[in-house]
This record gives structure tokens, C-alpha cells and sequence, in this order.
């Protein structure tokens, strides 16, 4: 299986970009779960928690809303306000 390469910005910075297995988001519609291979989507984010799986790790961030961009496994989220202080670098 593929990975999914995933860039986290936020309004004044890039929290964080590397390889996931799986992205979860809570958009306008209800909780999304990415994984490689997804269709091309563009969703609109509500405030809520992110998680990104990495390699078996889970890592969460909150952000206040913003949206999400996946085409070919490239997941963009971006954020106005992102709290990082759940993910590890």
C-alpha cells in the first residue's frame, strides 16, 4: 500500500508535511478518513481534532476550521489556527 504525503498549514506557518497511512477530519458534513488511493475530494473543516497516522503512531492537532485537499495521495489541510502541542515533530 502507498502512502499518503500530507502537509498540515496553518495561516503562518507549516505545522507539519511528511508520509501518513490515514488522516481523520471533521468537515461540514461529518468525520472524513483518508487513505491512500481516496478520490480527489474538497471538503470544508470544522473546529475539531485532525489525526494523522504515521507508521502506527497517532498524532492529533486541533485546529478552528479550514479545508482539506486530496488528489493523487496528496493530502492539504489548511487551518487559520492550528494547536499543535499533541503532535511530535
Amino acid at each position: 500500500m502507498s502512502a499518503l504525503q500530507v502537509e498540515l498549514v496553518a495561516a503562518d506557518r507549516m505545522v507539519w508535511q511528511g508520509e501518513a497511512n490515514f488522516v481523520r477530519a471533521r468537515s461540514i458534513d461529518g468525520e472524513l478518513g483518508i487513505l491512500p488511493g481516496h478520490t480527489p475530494l474538497l471538503g470544508v473543516l470544522v473546529e475539531g481534532a485532525v489525526t494523522i497516522e504515521t507508521g502506527g503512531t497517532r498524532q492529533s492537532v486541533t485546529i478552528d476550521s479550514g479545508f482539506l485537499s486530496v488528489d493523487h495521495d496528496r493530502v492539504t489541510i489548511v487551518a487559520a489556527q492550528v494547536d499543535a502541542s499533541g503532535l511530535t515533530v
